[in-house]
């Protein structure tokens, strides 16, 4: 078994771009018509996660990048979605997909972690990318990557380090808050480094901006939308300017809750997670409640998986860290709630990231819990 993290630059080699000939729609099954030639009988497969592919997270980003990879690849690809959330649920679909000739498998979320693990020995001829997680015996066992696996991870704090110096530098001065979903490494991880990226700015450049105990907060699901919006609420009442929520369903009672109070008048920011949620927060014309977003480039991830796959580079056995070095990490690339100065400071904070000058730290340390 090889075991091991690697650069995602170093994984993949740049080579020519091939044109497509378009998306296709988003059907659950669909086999591929562009002019690029993929690999014979080369099926690519998907099992959503909790929600469907407009989740507008894990579930969609994965699928954007299966349908990018099939504008440059031409190779069939269809989704399944589960019944339901539990390991027998997710290994059901992996063997209707398998049964069904679709042997390079993505699957989206630490939930399928137990599930891969066991597909992995089960379907020794195929292929399976975990996003966000690693294939486990038991959820609290260590990861056991066989050949025909690969595990990526993004460094989140340095995603959410990015969403807090830009956060403070629009507010200038006030508080912040953070509701997360479920209490995991990678929710806390963007909690830890949004804390952090306060602080930052705080001692740097020039601002004023607390983050109190109180205001921090984990739901304990991704689901509960009323939740969400009732913890914003009480944030809100306690003076928070704007709220970091990474949380999923959650989340998205939390941005309702900043829609209602900005139609009220009230100046009041919801920063986004995992993708571009400005969308999401619209509620007059183009204006939206969105500050920006701490972006983990999903779709990147599931697209150069497929790609390497097709080069004969599949990195089996590997876990790919994706984070600020190597832009798998970040702000949107529109953000127009953001000024000029504001991105000016962000992309100079980000480019300090890279260049290794700042090192943003992944575990609590003295970050509110």
């Amino acid at each position: 078994m090889k075991k091991g993290v690697i650069s995602f630059i170093s994984l993949l080699l740049s080579v020519t771009m091939l044109v497509g000939c378009g998306e296709k729609s988003a059907s659950e099954s669909s086999s591929g018509t562009g002019d690029s030639a993929a690999k014979p009988n080369f099926k690519v497969g998907m099992v959503t996660d909790t929600g469907s592919i407009d989740d507008k997270s894990f579930n969609q980003g994965s699928y954007e990048g299966i349908l990018k990879a099939n504008k440059e690849f031409n190779m069939d690809y269809k989704y399944l979605k589960p019944a339901g959330e539990t390991e027998a649920d997710y290994l059901k679909e992996i063997g209707n997909l398998y049964d069904a000739g679709f042997k390079f498998i993505v699957a989206p979320g630490f939930k399928f972690e137990t599930a891969i693990f066991k597909a992995q020995d089960k379907y020794t001829d195929a292929k399976f990318v975990i996003i966000d997680g690693a294939p486990r015996s038991t959820p609290d066992a260590e990861a056991e990557l066989k050949d025909n696996s690969v595990a990526i991870y993004f460094a989140e704090h340095e995603a959410g380090f990015l969403a807090g110096v830009a956060s403070a530098l629009h507010m200038k001065e006030g508080q912040a808050g953070f509701i997360g979903g479920m209490k995991i490494p990678p929710v806390q991880k963007f909690n830890w480094g949004f804390q952090q990226g306060v602080d930052y700015a705080n001692k740097n450049l020039g601002t004023n901006v607390t983050i109190n105990k109180e205001n921090v907060v984990y739901q304990g699901t991704f689901k509960d939308v009323a939740a969400g919006g009732q913890l914003a609420a009480q944030m809100f009442d306690r003076g928070v300017n704007v709220i970091f929520a990474a949380a999923g369903g959650v989340g998205v009672g939390a941005i309702n809750e900043a829609k209602n109070r900005v139609k009220n008048g009230d100046d009041v920011w919801i920063v986004g997670v995992d993708v571009d949620q400005h969308k999401d927060g619209i509620y007059e014309g183009d204006k939206s409640v969105v500050l920006t977003s701490a972006v983990k480039k999903i779709d990147q991830a599931a697209y150069d998986m497929i790609k390497a796959e097709t080069e004969g580079k599949f990195p089996g056995g590997e876990t790919v860290i994706l984070d600020a070095k190597n832009n798998g990490v970040g702000l949107p690339e529109s953000n127009p709630n953001l000024s000029e100065d504001v991105l000016k400071q962000v992309d100079d904070v980000f480019n300090k990231i890279k260049a290794g000058e700042i090192e943003v730290a992944e575990e609590q340390g003295e970050w509110i819990e």
